[in-house]
């Protein structure tokens, strides 16, 4: 944390501390740097999937794999999650999270993070996203954000990065 300030704090107790420009090449060769996220937009609306484990709406993304860079891991975890690969993916930053003892880890931890986004077009089908979906045992839906605010569960630091696209 930053003189005790930090963006947002989850549900879990993690917290996004901040989001800052640093080259993506540099952020791939920093050792505490563990995972990537993208924030989709479909039209104006953003694209969320329901988490099968923590039972709540998320944004797409996952955990680093031996050798891989940032770009190389988003790109994956689109393949994994959405089915697809798409080089119209836009670098938007640096995460820094401070996150609480989880299945990762036994302790807290500072953990950074790629930030990416990807557009999608307005007539994009949910159900022929989903039926694309690689990962079905841990992506339970898609949803659209606009159709679940207020409505369904959605993690408070992935809600909070939709604003940073």
């Amino acid at each position: 944390m930053v003189n005790g300030k930090y963006i947002c704090k989850d549900q879990d107790g993690n917290l996004l501390i901040s989001i800052d420009e640093v080259d993506e090449e540099v952020l791939s060769k920093d050792p505490g740097f563990t995972h990537c996220l993208a924030v989709v937009k479909v039209g104006n609306d953003y694209l969320l999937n329901r988490n099968k484990w923590r039972n709540r709406y998320e944004i797409f993304g996952g955990c680093i794999e031996i050798g891989e860079s940032a770009r190389e891991c988003i790109v994956r975890e689109c393949f994994e999650e959405l089915g697809f690969i798409s080089s119209d993916i836009t670098y938007l930053g640096a995460m820094t999270f401070l996150l609480k003892p989880d299945y990762f880890s036994k302790s807290e931890r500072i953990e950074l993070g790629g930030l990416y986004g990807i557009t999608l077009p307005g007539t994009t089908s949910l159900d022929d996203l989903y039926n694309n979906v690689a990962d079905k045992e841990e992506i339970a839906s898609l949803a659209l954000y606009s159709q679940i605010k207020g409505k369904e569960p959605i993690a408070l630091i992935d809600e909070k990065l939709l604003g940073y696209y």
